[in-house]
């Protein structure tokens, strides 16, 4: 359990998720003017969460273990994957669930009372600038945790 803890590359890629979704929280308050606190929790928005969690995990693993180090390629792969089906699949989803909404909403309106379906959650993909700015806070967050460690932790 102790080796858990201390694990620095764990806890850079969870602290760089964190972050994103913190700011996530603020951006939504300052577009929106009232706190929406279940941004915390939710995919989707600016700047990508998940970006900033594979590619701080990526980073934190390329600083321990090595930039040539096949743990190091594991983690860069997965984190390409894992943007990638943000813009592409998740957002297309995302875009599918919005329209879908928008026509049953017309549905609603012709048909009146008794058809109340629940809205789909359009808020699943992100755009690229999105998901590049996640990408950069979950490099930052990761290289400034990963190397200030001992000096944080002492360990």
């Amino acid at each position: 359990m102790n080796d858990l803890l201390e694990n620095r590359i764990l806890w850079a890629a969870l602290a760089a998720n964190l972050s994103a979704q913190l700011i996530k929280l603020v951006v939504y308050y300052l577009l929106e003017r009232r706190w929406t606190w279940d941004r915390l929790l939710e995919s989707g928005g600016m700047p990508s969460s998940h970006s900033a969690m594979v590619v701080g995990l990526a980073t934190a693993v390329g600083l321990v273990e090595g930039w040539g180090s096949s743990a190091f390629a594991i983690a860069l792969v997965f984190a390409l994957i894992v943007m990638y089906d943000a813009t592409g699949i998740r957002r297309a989803a995302g875009q599918q669930a919005e329209l879908l909404n928008d026509l049953v909403e017309e549905l609603r309106t012709v048909l009146h009372e008794g058809f109340k379906p629940r809205p789909l959650k359009e808020l699943l993909g992100h755009t690229y600038l999105e998901v590049v700015a996640g990408a950069t806070l979950g490099f930052f967050v990761s290289w400034w945790l990963t190397v200030n460690w001992s000096r944080l932790f002492g360990g």
